[in-house]
């Protein structure tokens, strides 16, 4: 019974000095007038450091999105990582954070999402605690990475969609609501050509508000299938078989683009990186923080960050 109980004492003292040895930085970068407040944790200097980029929408360093998206994903996964001597930062979306309101009312393009990363990368070259920097772009994010991954080791990409943005979206729109395929293609045409389209459809016009022309057409400007090809660094491509957003075909087709990349699908893994078991839990997952991470996808990453 002494015994026993001295195993289960030494267990929880060795629980509790794993969790002790992680050091946690709150760091405010800033490129020009942009606050990127973001978190730095790691259990040991010269271990690789994964930086995670975005994707679409206000998401916060931990991945949650006010005010109702709260699935925590990428706290989850950075506390994962840490455990595994995998040091990692993430930061607040510049459309996360309340003191770049002024900014942003000007507008944004998505060239600005690569500029925060590449702000990022620099500040962290000049830090000699880490053994490699790895970019981890997610959704939206993996093209961002893509096109800031000149000055990194290596780059993985979750859930990115392989076809530029306005071939991507009329995809969408036409396995959805196929009545507005023309539109929507005479729509990007227009604004490819012109910079603005100038009576848009009344059913695509939260898509393409005025407002969001200028990023839109930014965007689309790039093919991740083509910009994929551009990398010669290690290249890990992730997505799992339950996302709803990206579907798998997208990751195999980036692969395709780049053969000497590594493809991983993962089984019931959905796009905020959670393993569910029915639809309901997909969607649940994205509003409740309690949902685990996908194993496979840790031991996925760790393998690849560790080669």
């Amino acid at each position: 019974m002494i015994r026993a109980t001295l195993h289960i004492i030494i267990f929880f003292i060795s629980i509790i000095f794993s969790f002790a040895q992680v050091t946690t930085e709150e760091i405010l970068i800033k490129n020009d007038s942009i606050e990127l407040a973001g978190t730095l944790s790691f259990t040991k200097e010269k271990t690789p450091l994964l930086i995670w980029v975005h994707g679409s929408g206000n998401v916060d360093r931990n991945g949650n999105q006010a005010p109702r998206i709260n699935a925590n994903y990428i706290k989850q996964l950075r506390d994962s990582l840490n455990q595994q001597n995998i040091a990692f930062f993430s930061y607040d979306k510049r459309t996360a954070n309340k003191n770049n309101r002024a900014v942003l009312l000007k507008g944004v393009l998505f060239e600005d999402y690569v500029s925060d990363v590449n702000t990022v990368i620099n500040h962290f070259k000049k830090d000699n605690r880490f053994s490699e920097i790895i970019l981890i772009g997610h959704s939206q994010g993996s093209l961002v990475a893509m096109l800031a991954s000149k000055n990194v080791d290596k780059i993985i990409s979750i859930a990115g969609p392989s076809l530029a943005a306005d071939k991507a979206i009329i995809k969408q729109i036409s396995e959805k609501a196929p009545y507005l395929d023309s539109i929507a293609k005479a729509h990007f045409k227009e604004l490819n050509e012109t910079d603005k389209i100038k009576e848009v459809n009344p059913m695509l016009v939260s898509l393409l508000h005025k407002r969001n022309q200028p990023f839109i057409k930014s965007w689309m400007q790039y093919n991740p299938s083509e910009e994929i090809k551009k990398l010669n660094i290690p290249i890990l491509i992730i997505n799992g078989t339950s996302d709803l957003q990206v579907k798998v075909e997208e990751a195999r087709k980036l692969h395709q683009a780049n053969l000497k990349s590594e493809l991983v699908i993962i089984d019931k893994m959905n796009h905020v990186l959670k393993e569910v078991n029915s639809v309901i839990d997909n969607k649940t997952s994205y509003f409740k923080a309690d949902f685990p991470l996908s194993k496979e996808l840790i031991k996925t990453i760790v393998t690849f960050v560790n080669k």
